[in-house]
């Protein structure tokens, strides 16, 4: 699939709904009562999180799932233990934002050879991944 073709679906599996006020100083609440959280600037002294945070909580959430159909596919069994450790920055250059992003993936009792397998495959179908290909500096370590 090229970046300039947009798959249409044959079926939408979930569709996540939040109401959003006050930008990064807000709150935001999903429609289902389940997230209901303040929100604030990065680094700054206010209580609440940033959507730097939950972009990041996200991915590596998705990540993990991406994780276990690629081990399921080389009938691997994932480890319990299986993490990733998201950090995703938010840049500025020439009065420009943008972000860049590492995941840090730790795979125990798998060998580096295939814990690199699986996370270049958990790469390739992970949606976030997918999103975020060709737009963003992404690094994939094994930890």
């Amino acid at each position: 699939m090229e970046n300039n073709t947009i798959p249409q679906p044959e079926k939408v599996l979930y569709t996540g709904k939040t109401h959003t006020t006050g930008g990064r100083d807000g709150a935001s609440k999903s429609s289902d009562g389940n997230l209901d959280i303040k929100l604030s600037t990065p680094g700054g002294t206010q209580p609440g999180t940033n959507p730097e945070q939950l972009f990041a909580a996200g991915w590596s959430a998705c990540f993990i799932g991406a994780l276990g159909i690629a081990a399921r596919n080389s009938k691997i069994k994932l480890p319990a233990e299986t993490a990733v450790d998201a950090e995703v920055d938010l840049c500025m250059t020439d009065d420009a934002y943008f972000l860049q992003a590492r995941l840090h993936v730790s795979l125990p009792g798998i060998d580096r050879e295939t814990a690199k397998k699986l996370a270049d495959e958990a790469h390739q179908t992970c949606p976030y991944s997918k999103a975020t290909r060709g737009n963003i500096k992404v690094t994939i370590a094994i930890i």
